[in-house]
């Protein structure tokens, strides 16, 4: 059983930051790319950052410049600082990864996994 948790929401005023984690646990080899995804109120979720293994990001445009993405392999452990935090930013944030896991004999197979969800409220 794999489980991602995220941590770290909450309510922040417009200007603030945050930082958000998400820490996998359970059976698994390795995790290839993470991301951290958003469902903002009544809209369909939207890719935020991701990060590949080695360590290479990639933002929405709508995010660039104010949010950074990194990750800690050993712990594996993704994160997303969140600064100059907008009210369009509100949403659920919702952290991704490709788990590898043993196939057979020499095989490996990924699979995404998601976790709960955390919520984040820009608001004044």
């Amino acid at each position: 059983q794999v489980q991602l948790v995220e941590s770290g929401g909450g309510l922040v005023q417009p200007g603030g930051s945050l930082r958000l984690s998400c820490a996998a646990s359970g059976s698994f080899l390795s995790i290839n790319t993470m991301g951290w995804y958003r469902q903002p109120p009544g809209k369909q979720r939207e890719l935020v950052a991701t990060i590949t293994r080695g360590g290479n990001p990639f933002y929405s445009d709508s995010v660039l410049g104010r949010f950074t993405i990194s990750r800690d392999n050993a712990r594996n452990t993704v994160y997303l600082q969140m600064n100059s935090l907008k009210p369009e930013d509100t949403a659920v944030y919702y952290c991704n990864g490709g788990m590898v896991f043993h196939g057979k004999g020499w095989d490996r197979y990924e699979r995404e996994r998601w976790g709960q969800g955390t919520q984040v409220t820009v608001s004044s």
